[in-house]
């Protein structure tokens, strides 16, 4: 038995395809569907290793946990990872196959689509529902012969689709009407309709735009769908990230994170809700300075000099700032970061901060796995790694973390910390642990998608007629 399939494609990036695909997910799982994600081909340096090994976007990691399922490759086949020079690490099946600028990519289409089917089909087999989860604009026509996340993965499978708008954005009746317009007889055919996202007020103030809407593309308006900041989901790109303080600093834990060109997993401390991002050295004092992941530790690290933004942070630490590094950011904090072997840019070496006693060099392997421990201080803390480097401590030096397997993580000193965990901030007791700010308990990812399930069934129309 194969699984019914769902595509759900956008007019624009960051339209809210991946908020829509999870919502559904999660309104299937509550109606005793068996519902799995996927996307054939994700661009984002946000990820997550899985259990059974490489790595996924971090999107599909969330649809997973809103269908109850631990997240497989099967669920995202391809992600590239752009490295900002024209090129993209091209992950296939969570592992690291090569890198290529665009249309080097395009020339193994055919390859990478009997990969894509492949993953898809080892999912329609164990599921009543598979929820495909499309990339960017679907009307991208310039690139159709080269489409395997979009309208040419709907064709080749049969699948009926829903055309998300963000109405934020502005342009919505066009953006919708000018999609539509440009479908193919088959394309159309499989059209059910078209969601209007992220409406703030009233809804029913749009009833006679969903109207004219209707009458000029002929499919359904499947609802009106109101922005609500309750609900909250991993980020699969940077459009996606939240840039501005949702709140004022506590006291003494005024908070700076590094806009890095090439940041990586951003979603690290989205429960640093006071911090503010900063791209050149500021007038203002901060109590801590962050270091996020990066795709490229060297590039980024050089950036970090040219900019000033590394004299800036090694004049704060000076002042008394304490620096935080994860991963690329750690990598940073050492001495030098060495890459003999050419595995992440043209460049073989780049002088680091210094503010930890260490030392990096890259690998042609990448560590993907999903960790707990506990800190030095005694706190329990789980994260994931996802690194293409060796770091190696002076035999003197803290340890910030030792781990279930019992390796040692990260350094600990005198107001510094690198770690190689990603995800360690998301937990409220290692951010009262280093940052000193006690966060309330967050409700539990179950009662999240409960009620992201919920929105969707309250605020949609025709559902019946989706599959």
């Amino acid at each position: 038995m194969s699984a019914r399939p769902l595509f759900i494609g956008g007019t624009s990036s960051n339209a809210g395809k991946s908020w829509m695909t999870t919502a559904i997910c999660a309104w299937l799982r509550g109606r005793g569907v068996r519902v799995a994600p996927f996307k054939a081909q994700n661009m984002s340096n946000h990820s997550f290793p899985c259990r059974d090994g490489g790595e996924i976007g971090r999107a599909q990691v969330a649809q997973a946990e809103a269908c109850g399922l631990e997240p497989e490759r099967a669920m995202n086949p391809i992600l590239l990872k752009p490295n900002g020079d024209g090129t993209s690490q091209v992950v296939v099946n969570g592992t690291v196959w090569k890198t290529l600028r665009a249309r080097e990519y395009y020339a193994h289409h055919d390859a990478l689509m009997e990969r894509v089917l492949e993953a898809y089909a080892s999912l329609a087999k164990r599921f009543d529902a598979v929820i495909i989860e499309g990339a960017g604009s679907v009307s991208e026509i310039n690139l159709r012969e080269f489409d395997l996340v979009n309208l040419g993965l709907v064709t080749r499978l049969g699948s009926p689709w829903i055309l998300v708008a963000d109405i934020e954005r502005g342009g919505v009746f066009a953006s919708i009407v000018g999609t539509v317009a440009l479908l193919t007889p088959e394309e159309r055919s499989l059209l059910r309709g078209f969601a209007i996202n992220k409406f703030r007020g009233d809804v029913s103030l749009f009833d006679g735009g969903r109207e004219q809407l209707e009458a000029r593309t002929g499919v359904h308006g499947l609802g009106v769908f109101p922005y609500d900041d309750s609900l909250q989901l991993d980020a699969e790109d940077s459009l996606s990230i939240a840039r501005v303080p949702r709140r004022s600093a506590p006291p003494r834990a005024r908070t700076a994170i590094v806009s890095l060109p090439r940041v990586s997993n951003a979603t690290d401390f989205r429960l640093l809700d006071w911090a503010e991002w900063v791209g050149s050295p500021p007038a203002a004092a901060y109590d801590f300075i962050v270091l996020p992941g990066t795709k490229s530790t060297i590039s980024d690290l050089e950036w970090l000099h040219r900019s000033g933004m590394a004299a800036w942070i090694v004049r704060e630490y000076a002042r008394g700032a304490t620096v935080v590094g994860v991963c690329g950011g750690y990598q940073m904090l050492g001495r030098e970061v060495n890459d003999p072997g050419g595995h992440e840019t043209g460049a073989d070496y780049a002088k680091g901060l210094g503010l930890i006693p260490a030392e990096t060099t890259m690998a042609a392997t990448k560590t993907t796995r999903v960790v707990t421990g506990v800190t030095a201080t005694g706190t329990p803390c789980r994260g994931y790694e996802i690194h293409m480097g060796v770091t190696t401590r002076d035999a003197d030096a803290r340890a910030f973390a030792r781990l279930s397997d019992g390796t040692l993580d990260g350094v600990r000193g005198d107001r510094v910390l690198g770690t190689y965990l990603h995800g360690v901030f998301e937990e409220p007791a290692v951010v009262a642990d280093v940052f000193g700010v006690e966060l309330p308990a967050p409700a539990s990812k179950a009662e999240h998608y409960d009620r992201l399930g919920d929105w969707f069934a309250a605020h949609g129309r025709h559902l019946d007629e989706l599959f």
